[in-house]
């Protein structure tokens, strides 16, 4: 069962608690951890972009001279592919990149990716997190006590002090318990977890 410290805000131990090796000491799966990233990411796609072919760009009705004689080479457009403001082939077409994975996957990847947020030592657990007015300066400190560059702060509910206080530090990202997915966690170097979001993650992961 693994067995991490516990800090208070100022960056002081203050206990050691264990964690569900169920959540957080499972057998890091890189397969699955690859699928949930890359669906994370196709999923972040709009899938927008777009290219007229030949027959919808504007122009190009008439033929611009005729077929022979007069030593050029043959067109029926000036919208043809290889003209200048032409159509183009085999362009990006509007179009779904949604992918899905199962309820379990996902759930299993998320402890894969705690697991070796652990693994790794960049696991760090909170007494609490209460910061009492909205200052960019208190959440700052916080961060800098644990040398967090790029943090991801995972507490059991939102906070409204906690948000405006860390939406101005750039790459800290704020996150409930109940909203965490393997891409957010491994996308940061540091996870600071609270005690609450600790057995709120053990209570819903847990087999």
């Amino acid at each position: 069962m693994p067995k991490v410290a516990v800090y208070d805000m100022e960056g002081r131990q203050v206990g050691e608690i264990d964690l569900n090796e169920e959540v957080f000491g499972v057998e890091v799966n890189q397969a699955l951890l690859h699928q949930a990233i890359v669906m994370y990411e196709a999923n972040k796609r709009q899938g927008t972009s777009s290219t007229k072919t030949r027959g919808e760009v504007r122009g190009g009705g008439r033929k611009p001279w005729r077929q022979k004689g007069t030593g050029r080479a043959r067109h029926g457009s000036i919208r043809s592919p290889q003209w200048r403001g032409g159509g183009v082939v085999f362009g990006p077409r509007p179009r779904e990149w949604r992918q899905a994975m199962p309820k379990k996957a996902r759930r299993a990847a998320l402890r894969s990716a705690l697991s070796a947020k652990v693994a790794s030592g960049d696991l760090v657990v909170l007494d609490k997190l209460e910061i009492p007015e909205p200052k960019t300066q208190h959440m700052a400190q916080v961060l800098n006590a644990f040398q967090a560059k790029k943090p991801l702060v995972v507490t059991p509910e939102a906070d409204s002090n906690l948000i405006l206080s860390a939406r101005n530090i750039p790459g800290v990202v704020l996150s409930r318990a109940d909203a965490l997915n393997a891409y957010t966690v491994l996308r940061h170097d540091k996870l600071m977890i609270t005690r609450d979001a600790v057995n709120q993650l053990e209570e819903a992961l847990a087999r």
